[in-house]
């Protein structure tokens, strides 16, 4: 087992608790079971440091949707939501929060197995060091050896497909990026035509950025395109 890699998994049922927990033995990671948001938060407050998030959204006491937001305003750590709720309004509520990603009951194993590895990567990826320590545009500084951003000297708390795709634009400051050159790069999968899935990020991101400094715009849309850092 590889302790390094610790996941929080946060679901009341204790026999699918017990499954996701199997599952990421499996894989060589350490679980850590949760049965209520408030055991949760206690968990993710308490000064752990967690690698990943399982979230179920129909918990008791607090819900899976406010510990979403709890864990996004003091952390970028990727979280996977897996939940029985299936309406599409609610998915796209949860990656406008933070999400990283949004798993449907009954889940396939070795789906999870694959999506939990897959998000560990790009985790991983996105705090990796580049040639050079920072990356700059404009009043944005990414400090690619700590893994965060700031803009104009603010910290900005970005998920880590927010900070993959910024860190994207960043490396190449003046290429127009499609939106599969996006999904290709930040997701690491051929991109199918999702366009909402895309939207949802860079909508996000482009809030973030905006919320920090709203007199200046970073990413533009070149319609027909793509999008690319403003000049």
């Amino acid at each position: 087992m590889t302790a390094s890699i610790r996941i929080l998994v946060v679901e009341d049922d204790n026999d699918i608790n017990a499954l996701l927990c199997s599952i990421i033995r499996k894989s060589g990671y350490e679980p850590q079971p949760a049965y209520s948001g408030t055991e949760a938060l206690l968990h993710l407050d308490n000064g752990g440091l967690w690698d990943m998030v399982l979230l179920d959204l129909m918990l008791p006491g607090m819900n899976g949707e406010d510990v979403m937001r709890r864990i996004r305003e003091t952390s970028h750590v990727p979280v996977l939501i897996i939940s029985a709720k299936l309406d599409q309004r609610t998915k796209v509520d949860m990656l406008r929060t933070g999400a990283d990603d949004y798993i449907t009951k009954p889940f396939d194993i070795e789906e999870v197995s694959a999506r939990i590895d897959s998000h560990l990567r790009r985790s991983r990826h996105a705090i990796e060091p580049l040639a050079s320590p920072q990356l700059r545009h404009k009043d944005i500084v990414i400090d690619t050896e700590a893994g965060t951003v700031s803009v104009g000297g603010q910290s900005v708390l970005l998920t880590a497909r927010e900070y993959r795709i910024l860190e994207l634009f960043l490396s190449s400051p003046k290429k127009v990026f499609t939106k599969a050159n996006v999904y290709k790069s930040v997701w690491e999968e051929d991109f199918h035509g999702d366009d909402n899935t895309i939207n949802v990020h860079m909508s996000n991101l482009r809030n973030k950025l905006s919320r920090a400094n709203p007199s200046e715009e970073y990413i533009e849309t070149i319609w027909g395109m793509g999008y690319r850092l403003r000049t």
